[in-house]
């Protein structure tokens, strides 16, 4: 097992890495603003399930292959910001009623949720993020270094979705508010097209 003293180490570090707005706080944050609290939450919950799935893939070593494999790499990395551009035009575009109290969300949870796993699983450098950062704090002494990778992963998943709900709920509430004024009912969904489009093209530009 993992020594506490590593253990509470990585948790600090993970606790910095979670709470500095990045992409995954952007489309949570989005999401919430433009379709509510539970929406958002739906789409932190997502996430951390596509990071569950870079846990298994760089405990299995799919992450390597990913990293040392230019041709791949590339095929994930443009996957994944043209669904978040895919996204993003059709918030632009969407032109599904909102009542003025924010009480009728633009899309479901569930549909939040299986495109935030698809967003995230096909984002490569969350998957490199894995295979650099959590061998780091593997200690090949203190048993399996599989069991130990996963446990890694789960901290890190559980602190990152924390992070996202405490996003989703402050965005949230803001988003409600906002959306009792007719020109923000109005752009909110421009806004919310452009935050991922923008995210699909850094995606896209991003190297190994």
């Amino acid at each position: 097992m993992i020594d506490h003293t590593t253990l509470i180490t990585y948790v600090l570090i993970v606790l910095g890495f979670v709470f500095i707005p990045g992409p995954a706080t952007l489309l949570t944050m989005a999401r919430a603003a433009s379709s509510g609290t539970k929406v958002g939450i739906a789409t932190g919950a997502g996430i951390a399930t596509g990071d569950l799935v870079h846990t298994g893939m760089a405990i299995v070593g799919l992450s390597a292959i990913i990293a040392t494999s230019a041709l791949l790499f590339s095929i994930v990395k443009y996957a994944g910001a043209a669904f978040l551009i895919y996204l993003g035009i059709r918030a632009m575009l969407d032109k599904a009623p909102i009542e003025l109290n924010g009480s009728a969300p633009m899309i479901s949870a569930g549909r939040a949720f299986r495109e935030a796993v698809l967003a995230e699983v096909l984002n490569p450098k969350t998957a490199l993020f894995f295979l650099a950062f959590l061998p780091q704090f593997v200690q090949p002494e203190s048993g399996s270094t599989a069991l130990q990778l996963a446990i890694l992963g789960m901290v890190f998943v559980l602190l990152g979705l924390v992070s996202t709900v405490v996003f989703a709920v402050g965005a949230g509430r803001l988003g409600q508010l906002l959306r009792r004024h007719p020109a923000v009912v109005r752009w909110q969904g421009k806004v919310v097209g452009t935050i991922y489009c923008a995210v699909g093209v850094r995606l896209a530009l991003q190297e190994r």
